[in-house]
């Protein structure tokens, strides 16, 4: 089932959003404010957001442009700013598409369809695995034998990151850099917390062994 966030400050678009791509299959969140998108975007697996532009508190393009830095997911904007430069600079900052309203609700869901498609097209790198741990980047999926961990779209490139230098320590500057190519002094506590997540979801898979491992004053690094 496909995962989808649907961000706008109208009520109405919101819920015709929602009943729509719900009755054809999708699993829907809402979001009213470009704050809460954030918080959804860092802890949700995602497989796309449609964005409005003006919302209450942030610009769609500001938020839009933050979490490509960190993600590849994919983003289509759905505003009533119409012109060609809105839609010029939607496009340049990191959004896959750019729908104008009014629309149409079934074109929305065949081009929202069709970026959850071609990002799924790209061919990812091979699953990672260590015993009966698989970190499988094709489906973004972790799994412990017959168990499997529900993580964010954050999460997973931090943790598949970490495995594909097993034994190496990385300090919180070079994960932001490598992973999300942000300076450290934006989200360090963000990063500590989700550090602690990833590992408290691996120990629930594998009670028996710590795979992400702190060195204190140095960072983490991940134990097969």
């Amino acid at each position: 089932m496909n995962k989808i966030l649907v961000v706008d400050d109208d009520r109405m678009v919101l819920n015709d959003n929602r009943q729509y791509f719900e009755k054809l299959g999708y699993e829907v969140i809402c979001a009213d404010t470009a704050a809460r998108a954030e918080e959804i975007i860092c802890s949700a697996a995602l497989d796309c957001v449609i964005l409005d532009v003006d919302l209450p508190d942030e610009s769609g393009f500001d938020l839009c442009a933050r979490v490509r830095e960190k993600t590849g997911l994919p983003i289509v904007f759905l505003s009533g700013y119409t012109e060609e430069q809105s839609r010029i600079k939607g496009l340049s900052i990191g959004g896959d598409d750019y729908v104008c309203k009014p629309y149409s609700l079934a074109e929305l869901e065949l081009r929202v369809r069709a970026r959850i498609r071609a990002g799924r097209a790209i061919q990812p790198p091979q699953p990672l695995q260590y015993g009966l741990l698989v970190i499988n980047p094709g489906n973004r999926s972790v799994s412990y034998g017959e168990r499997s961990a529900d993580l964010s779209t954050f999460e997973f490139d931090v943790l598949y990151f970490l495995a594909r230098h097993p034994g190496e320590v990385f300090s919180y500057d070079q994960i932001f850099d490598q992973v999300w190519k942000s300076p450290v002094n934006k989200g360090l506590k963000s990063l500590q917390m989700m550090i602690v997540r990833i590992r408290q979801k691996l120990i629930t898979l594998c009670p028996d062994h710590d795979y992400i491992q702190t060195i204190r004053r140095k960072g983490y690094l991940f134990v097969p």
